[in-house]
């Protein structure tokens, strides 16, 4: 197995990852990432393989897991109770009580809605140049899934702040200071989730959270810490991703030149497909070896970390003919930004129908959109996501 180096708090990285990802896929199917201590894929093929593989999942067995400081412990209290971080059997009853209650039906439903925030939106751009990272990219997503959970949007400032700084403990590069932020964003999430918790059980409304609470399986319902932590996750993951894949496609748009292209609904399916292939806003999905297994040569112990590179994998030119192109009208297999396997994205639904309005609203309402300042990639990894957005509408 050949052993690679590359930083990924590297500017240059940051900015373009996909040279070393070319690299990575060449090294074979397995290679050493150095700056990570562990083993990583890059192929399509591997990749796809891997993550549906059952003898790898997201929880560290427990006699191998390192001790949680105190002060980090509200943090992973939350995470201790995620769905993205168990295997089954517990992942398997806590994701299908969700999906109970998060239907295509439920997704579908929220089209009108989207429509209008979209139109609302658009509306208040401001004359001169600004930020559409701030004006639209995130309030979209947050207010979306707030809505969709019945939580107060005028919130969403907050949970936006909450979301961003409780995601930077993935980040590569985390300092205390991220720590302690993620810490106090942690402790506000969930007593403000306490109360709107307490306040859905004493009068029900047409709301996920609602729908959450009485969701029950082979008469078992969520309990308050899964509830508490599945809330959090809908919410963080519900718009952190949307927010990036927002950003990264209109990007994309601008410097093609296919803003005409982009105004069209019924081209919206494709061209939204090929955002999240070409500028996924997830680079990497770990897994952690159930028991001691051999793969592609290479013998893993119970507790070995892997990383999936799902970016790598988007990019591979034995899946997508001329991968580094982008184009709108591409069709082939299924990317992989929204992982593969148990752990697939149950938020996939919400997160294409929000790309396939917004893009089309954007470019229909404001056919002169342009960058009016190069855009930069923020220091954010596994995540990769702009800084800001600087338009002329």
């Amino acid at each position: 197995m050949r052993a690679l180096s590359q930083s990924p708090t590297d500017p240059a990285f940051v900015q373009d990852p996909y040279p070393f990802y070319h690299r990575a896929r060449a090294a074979g199917e397995l290679f050493w990432w150095e700056d990570y201590g562990q083993v990583a894929c890059a192929g399509y093929a591997t990749v796809k393989r891997l993550l549906k593989d059952r003898r790898f999942g997201r929880e560290m067995p427990p006699d191998l897991a390192p001790p949680v400081p105190a002060r980090l412990q509200p943090f992973y209290d939350v995470e201790a109770h995620s769905m993205l971080e168990l295997d089954p059997p517990r992942h398997t009853r806590l994701r299908g009580l969700v999906l109970r209650a998060f239907t295509s039906a439920t997704v579908e439903a929220q089209r009108p809605a989207l429509e209008a925030l979209c139109a609302r939106l658009i509306e208040a751009f401001p004359s001169g140049p600004f930020d559409l990272i701030d004006a639209f990219c995130k309030p979209l997503p947050v207010i979306t899934i707030a809505t969709l959970l019945g939580v107060d949007t005028a919130r969403a400032p907050d949970l936006l702040a909450w979301s961003n700084a409780m995601v930077g403990m993935y980040q590569a590069g985390r300092t205390r200071a991220m720590e302690d932020a993620a810490i106090a964003a942690t402790r506000a999430f969930t007593a403000f989730l306490a109360d709107e918790i307490a306040r859905r059980r004493a009068t029900p409304a047409d709301d996920l959270i609602s729908q959450l609470i009485a969701a029950e399986t082979e008469g078992e319902r969520l309990t308050a810490a899964e509830l508490t932590s599945t809330v959090i996750l809908l919410l963080n993951a519900g718009h952190e991703a949307t927010v990036h894949s927002l950003g990264n496609g209109v990007k994309l748009i601008c410097e093609q030149g296919l803003e005409a292209h982009a105004s069209s609904p019924e081209e919206a399916p494709l061209l939204s497909e090929e955002v999240l292939r070409f500028a996924p806003p997830l680079h990497i999905f770990e897994r952690i070896a159930r028991e001691d297994v051999e793969i592609c040569g290479h013998a893993f112990k119970r507790g070995d970390r892997l990383s999936c590179l799902l970016a790598a994998a988007n990019r591979d030119p034995e899946a997508y003919p001329n991968p580094d192109s982008f184009n709108p009208a591409r069709r082939g297999p299924s990317n992989m930004s929204f992982g593969a396997g148990l752990h697939f994205c149950v938020g996939a639904p919400l997160a294409r129908l929000e790309l396939q309005v917004a893009l089309p609203a954007l470019f229909t309402s404001c056919p002169h959109l342009a960058l009016a300042a190069p855009p930069r990639f923020a220091p954010v990894y596994h995540f990769h996501g702009l800084e800001k957005l600087l338009v002329t509408a």
